[in-house]
């Protein structure tokens, strides 16, 4: 049978058990070939596509500025383009959230692309995550402080949407769906959903879809990209393939990627992503509650990895909702200081920077970044960074006026004075505020390919999930001091202000010693940066792991922090790095 024809036939035929879902995007700027390299290195039903980060919201907000026609991913227009008749000759399903803030007009340029193309098929969107009408109307108090939102701007107000609306697009017969905001394990459960049929109280089966989504979304970070143990575990780091699923009607599925791509699909590559930017074992999402702390890992061969047992239960009634506002306006420069007396230069660079910038700025941050080394082999090696950063609802109070002054010390101070920019303007930031709203003054509606309008009802709500809090005993006997990422694996990230750490282990003993010995305390001795934030710890038995979530670690989310990391993607690195006392019976 030509390859074609098999893959035709594989599309979403209801006879097929076993649906192949794929991923094709992790974020908004992801490898330009994913598409079409997911579509034609073997075969798949489904192709799904993630490019809406939290950031990218306040970016697609201000792409709309320019231009009111957009403010949706045009990226994926351009991967699209290139295999869009293979879709329409296969039938395979394009499912993406591509649409951002306008996922109508982006819909419509599908449309458009493929009339150019002089193809048909049918193209539906779903969109009601919009909220920014009803600001004013909705108690939008933020989520992890509590704090109302008041007289606050919004720039951008999105409801994170199920998968139900897809599902409905689907089962009407569109083989592409644009979606706005939606929770990106939606984009998997929908088709699941739909091509299984399941009812909307299938928890366990709705549970095992969400998880493979977790797993899904971020493409590549799944099958090796970003992986701790690269180097061990990883045969072909460069150029990963693409993850997908292969998903049965149970709600279980064999996460994998398409033969004789890079990368690796492993355990640990599996855990590592189902471990990103999660809080507690208890993962709520608006179609169902995912219970993290039953899924089941097993290696079911190369690049194979079985995923079952997930436990689900009815969602909560209500659905998270992500604001942006303008921040106002901020600047930082950068002072090298080099050689010896490194703090001192940097006291008498912030003494002199002080007296010329005779503005008084809202906020202002400094950070010694001790980048240098005694005795250092080049020059470049013995210098440390000072960075002053301001900020301020005024663009003139953090602009030329500060940056200036900065630049007028030049002759004027420390020994070896250099900036690593020349001075300029102040630049706009964001604010990121998320919040919970009831699901029911949300209205979830699908446009299907016709034009007819449906309105998606959402699950009713069930009572709390509870978690029992188990002890684990600690681990007795001789240690080494070794880094910490000798037996441990990380993966952090952002999740509005607040970072998370996942923390796992390769193996029973090690995961043992884990679960005994992390503690708080023990946790704030790795990363002093924590001090006077609250952290949360999660133990994850089932996946020989515990996950940290530290909140306020990055202040008002991504797009305002003036920290060195601002997403926390090194964060966990940084925690495998500190030394620790470890079991020697862990070490070989």
């Amino acid at each position: 049978m030509p390859l074609s024809l098999c893959f035709a036939v594989l599309c979403f035929d209801p006879a097929v058990t076993t649906l192949r879902i794929a991923n094709c995007s992790g974020f908004f700027g992801d490898r330009a070939s994913a598409l079409s390299e997911v579509l034609n290195d073997g075969p798949v039903d489904v192709v799904t596509g993630d490019y809406l980060a939290e950031l990218t919201m306040l970016i697609l907000f201000k792409t709309r500025a320019k231009d009111p026609s957009r403010g949706y991913a045009a990226s994926f227009l351009r991967q699209l383009e290139p295999v869009l008749g293979t879709v329409a000759d296969r039938g395979t399903k394009i499912v993406v959230n591509a649409g951002g803030l306008a996922p109508a007009a982006c819909a419509d340029a599908v449309r458009a692309l493929a009339d150019a193309l002089g193809l048909t098929l049918p193209v539906a969107h779903v969109e009601g995550d919009d909220l920014l009408p009803r600001v004013g109307e909705l108690r939008l108090d933020h989520l992890d402080t509590g704090e109302p939102l008041g007289d606050r701007s919004a720039l951008t107000a999105n409801a994170y949407l199920g998968g139900w609306g897809i599902a409905a697009a689907l089962q009407a017969g569109a083989q592409v769906v644009v979606t706005g905001r939606v929770t990106d394990a939606s984009l998997v459960v929908g088709p699941a959903a739909a091509h299984f049929d399941w009812a909307r109280d299938d928890w366990d089966r709705l549970a095992g879809a969400t998880a493979v989504g977790h797993v899904l979304e971020c493409g590549t970070q799944a099958t090796g990209g970003n992986y701790a143990f690269v180097r061990e575990e990883v045969a072909r780091p460069l150029h990963p393939g693409f993850p997908l699923a292969e998903i049965a009607e149970d709600g279980s599925a064999v996460i994998t990627k398409h033969e004789g791509t890079g990368g690796a699909v492993t355990v640990g590559t599996v855990t590592a992503q189902l471990l990103y930017e999660i809080a507690g074992p208890v993962y709520e999402g608006p179609d169902v509650v995912t219970r993290f702390d039953t899924i089941a890992l097993e290696q079911a061969g190369a690049d194979r990895v079985r995923m079952s047992g997930v436990r689900g239960g009815p969602p909560s009634g209500q659905v998270k909702v992500a604001l942006n506002m303008l921040g106002g306006f901020r600047n930082t420069m950068e002072f090298v200081l080099t050689g010896l007396d490194i703090e001192g230069k940097a006291q008498l660079a912030l003494d002199g920077l002080r007296q010329a910038y005779t503005r008084t700025p809202q906020a202002m941050e400094t950070t010694l970044v001790r980048l240098d080394r005694e005795d250092a082999p080049t020059n470049e090696q013995a210098a440390a960074l000072l960075r002053v950063s301001v900020k301020d609802p005024d663009p003139k109070v953090v602009g030329r006026a500060f940056s200036n002054a900065a630049v007028e010390l030049a002759l004027a101070s420390y020994p070896g004075f250099s900036l690593t920019a020349p001075p300029g303007e102040g630049t706009a930031y964001g604010v990121y505020w998320p919040s919970l709203v009831p699901s029911d003054v949300v209205e979830h509606v699908v446009v299907h390919a016709d034009g007819r309008r449906e309105v998606v009802p959402h699950t009713p709500p069930g009572g709390a999930q509870h978690v029992d809090v188990e002890a684990f005993p600690a681990t007795t006997g001789e240690t080494r001091r070794v880094p910490l990422g000798t037996v441990l694996g990380a993966r952090s990230g952002d999740k509005g202000g607040n970072a998370n750490v996942g923390l796992w282990a390769r193996s029973d003993r090690a995961a043992a010693w884990l679960l005994g010995w992390l503690t708080e305390e023990r946790f704030r001795a790795l990363l002093p940066e924590a001090d006077g934030l609250e952290v949360r710890l999660f133990p994850l038995p089932n996946l020989r792991a515990v996950n940290v979530v530290v909140v306020g670690l990055l202040g008002e989310g991504v797009a305002a922090s003036t920290r060195f990391d601002p997403q926390a993607k090194g964060l966990g690195e940084y925690v495998r790095s500190r030394l620790v006392d470890v079991p020697l019976t862990l070490l070989g």
